[in-house]
């Protein structure tokens, strides 16, 4: 069942909208400077053929500001500027095209963030208003004492900072409160559901590694998805920012939220198992980066776990006792391959899958 959606309110981002009933879309960040507009835009081409449907970029200095014209011309997804600190660049960027800036009043100062609210306002570009965790003067965390309390904290900031900027005609709002720490974020998060109607971007900052990241993530974000909570989200891996969206997608399909990409399941392997399976799973996990149908695919050690327990997955492999594989389709058995040839046999019937459009 797909979790109820808290209803906010609708905002444009470029030639996407969040909000009111619009999917969670999924954001990264590029890694590349934005002076080097070849690197960055192949890495936008990159996180656009795995899935990504919002992109930012980090806007340093006056260079990098420069940049942003040819980059927003050939990127084809919705460009957002992150920007610290330097109203200025932020101004720029609203100048040269983006769809969203990316401002935290606490480190630009309340005056100037305001002026680039209005700014954006005047150009139809969003804003959003991000305040983490490390950014919280001391003055109003001397008396939280827990994660929650932090959490209550920032969320109250950030209510603050858009109270302000809706009494100048600010409309276009989008908030944030990430913490690296998952109760903190939770907390935060959760209150200013309860607080606004304003679009939510879910984040666990600074979340680590491939592996670490991911579990962070997940922990962090999979209730706030089940509770209908989020607009847009983004998985933080150290990396490559290609490896966040496969991650986004499966955090969406197994809370319900949003089905888009191959849900591939595999079995933990044991005795049974005669073949190297985690290098076959490695090879289609590649081969299905840039799926997008919600399909369910199976990697199987043995017919113990597949068909039988694979049934539900559109097609399979299994391992069979002589060191072939079964190739299945919905739990019937299709013929058998050598394993050398299984990869590509699943890819072929992959090919052959009739299904709807990925759903929204």
């Amino acid at each position: 069942m797909i979790p109820h959606r808290q209803r906010t309110n609708r905002v444009a981002i470029g030639a996407q909208a969040i909000g009111h009933g619009s999917p969670v879309l999924i954001q990264s960040m590029t890694t590349t400077r934005p002076t080097q507009v070849k690197a960055t835009l192949a890495q936008i081409q990159r996180l656009a053929d795995a899935g990504c449907e919002l992109v930012r970029i980090a806007v340093p200095d006056e260079t990098s500001a420069k940049a942003l014209p040819t980059i927003i011309a050939g990127s084809p997804l919705p460009v957002i500027a992150d920007i610290h600190f330097d109203a200025a660049l932020a101004h720029a960027a609203i100048q040269a095209g983006v769809a969203k800036v990316r401002i935290n009043p606490g480190n630009m100062g309340a005056g100037k963030a305001l002026e680039v609210g209005r700014a954006a306002q005047d150009k139809g570009v969003a804003v959003r208003i991000g305040v983490n965790s490390g950014s919280v003067p001391e003055a109003r965390r001397k008396h939280a004492h827990t994660p929650e309390a932090v959490g209550r904290v920032m969320a109250d900031m950030a209510l603050e900072y858009a109270d302000a900027f809706e009494k100048v005609g600010v409309k276009g709002l989008v908030l944030s409160v990430k913490s690296s720490d998952v109760q903190t974020s939770l907390a935060a998060y959760r209150h200013l559901a309860q607080n606004c109607l304003w679009p939510l971007h879910l984040g666990i900052t600074e979340a680590g590694g491939v592996l670490s990241g991911a579990i962070k993530s997940a922990a962090g974000l999979s209730p706030l998805l089940l509770e209908g909570i989020g607009d847009t989200l983004r998985v933080s891996l150290t990396g490559d920012p290609v490896r966040e969206i496969s991650v986004a997608n499966q955090l969406l399909s197994v809370t319900g939220v949003r089905r888009r990409g191959a849900e591939i399941i595999a079995c933990p392997t044991c005795g049974r198992t005669l073949t190297d399976l985690e290098k076959i799973l490695e090879r289609v996990e590649l081969r299905l980066a840039t799926e997008m149908r919600p399909i369910t695919v199976a990697v199987m050690g043995c017919v113990v776990n597949g068909p039988g327990e694979a049934r539900h997955a559109d097609v399979g492999i299994a391992g069979a006792p002589d060191g072939t594989f079964v190739l299945f389709a919905k739990g019937k058995p299709l013929h058998k391959v050598d394993a050398d040839q299984a990869v590509d046999a699943l890819m072929d019937e992959v090919r052959k899958l009739k299904l709807d459009e990925p759903q929204e």
